[in-house]
């Protein structure tokens, strides 16, 4: 990102609004997760609870995915992430209420996993869609850097912040997500209206145009699949819980802290890569990046000290960045703009699946072995996941450069 680059999006207000939203809808996630799961696992006690609120999360993205991408390229993308927005900061009241008059029960956090779920499902493919429909073309790259390192900032913050905020009480975690849910989707609606909605007819040939043009890429392909697969068996972030209370003996701001560590590694490598970008080798990187998450996990599962793992979980963080950033080039590189929300809704189900759903197979694994062998038995699969991929995609192994094709939408 050059220097002049940095300026004119400084000085550009629809990014700048952009930008401001994103920062807050992700603090205001972020901080709810934090409570969602401390709140679960001292309700019930069970770490299989925790893998299933991944899991009821998650749940939306396979139930909606056909019509989430569709719902972005075909309405207004800045209506479509408001109304998301504002479904999530009444989720968070809801959790206010529920937090300070009744009380919340196991079956009530699940419903509210899904409706959080279902309301991310169709937020994600749209604001990533969004962002090229309000800067100019010489201007994306910076943009798609500088939104990364943002979002990291949020996802080091807040976290923290959730936990500190929920040791004195909870509703004290909820009172403020719902208020930073409310500044995204007014910052949402200020930005201009420069998209072009799809005009096709829905059919069913439209609605899996996003699978279909994701398959036809080996390379791609292959990238995202990986990084599902490995993050699906080495993520540990629902048992972070049970280590900040029983292995690292530590309370819920500890607990913030754990959350937060993947994101400060995730943030200085973005930094890094926004400086000296990866141009060459992007093949063997990924391989290596992949490789290095696992050791970081088997790492974490074998520390019993809290800032060993703290240590281990940045690093996980900045693997799982170089990982992320080569993913996303791929897919922002060969997408054109009337396909941006189906290629997304797509992705967004690859990175929930390695998230929510690897979430739930940490929690039903250490339910069966218990906690820290299901952290080693997740990393020592991310380590095998990264030798099979080099065997099963060698075009990606090989990979030298991230251009493509320029591209081409499916018919």
């Amino acid at each position: 990102m050059s220097v002049h680059g940095k300026l004119l999006l400084r000085h550009h207000r629809p990014f700048i609004a952009f930008w401001l939203a994103r920062v807050s809808t992700a603090s205001g996630f972020q901080m709810l997760t934090v409570a969602i799961g401390w709140q679960m696992y001292t309700l019930t006690g069970n770490v299989l609870d925790l893998g299933l609120v991944g899991l009821v999360e998650f749940l939306p993205r396979v139930l909606f995915i056909l019509l989430t991408g569709h719902v972005a390229d075909r309405f207004d993308r800045r209506k479509v992430a408001a109304l998301c927005q504002s479904a999530q900061g009444l989720i968070a009241l809801a959790l206010l209420l529920g937090s300070t008059v009744e009380g919340i029960s196991r079956e009530s956090i699940f419903l509210i996993a899904f409706l959080l779920g279902t309301a991310r499902a169709f937020e994600m493919p749209t604001t990533q869609a969004l962002l090229p429909n309000i800067v100019p073309p010489g201007l994306f790259p910076a943009a798609v850097a500088a939104s990364a390192s943002a979002m990291q900032t949020a996802t080091i913050v807040a976290p923290a912040v959730g936990g500190l905020l929920y040791a004195v009480d909870a509703g004290w975690v909820y009172g403020p997500g719902a208020v930073l849910y409310g500044i995204a989707l007014s910052l949402m609606l200020s930005l201009p209206a420069q998209q072009k909605p799809l005009k096709q007819k829905v059919s069913l040939q439209s609605l899996l145009a996003g699978f279909r043009f994701i398959r036809s890429r080996p390379a791609v392909f292959g990238a995202v699949s990986m990084d599902m697969v490995a993050v699906l068996l080495g993520g540990a972030t629902a048992l972070l819980p049970v280590f900040a209370k029983d292995i690292l003996l530590t309370g819920p701001w500890g607990l913030g802290l754990l959350r937060s560590a993947p994101a400060v590694g995730a943030l200085l490598m973005s930094i890094w890569l926004a400086r000296f970008p990866i141009e060459r080798r992007v093949g063997p990187v990924i391989f290596t990046a992949v490789a290095i998450f696992g050791v970081a996990t088997i790492g974490f599962g074998l520390s019993t000290s809290l800032w060993f793992s703290l240590a281990t979980l940045v690093l996980l963080g900045a693997a799982d960045m170089i990982s992320m950033v080569i993913r996303g080039a791929f897919v922002q590189l060969q997408t054109p703009d009337e396909m941006r929300g189906r290629v997304g809704a797509v992705n967004g189900l690859f990175i929930g699946a390695s998230n929510q759903l690897g979430d739930f197979r940490a929690g039903v694994s250490a339910a069966w072995f218990g906690t820290v062998p299901a952290v080693l038995i997740g990393g020592v699969g991310a380590l095998v996941v990264t030798g099979l991929w080099m065997r099963l995609f060698p075009e990606l192994a090989k990979r030298d450069h991230l251009h493509g094709p320029a591209p081409r939408a499916a018919d």
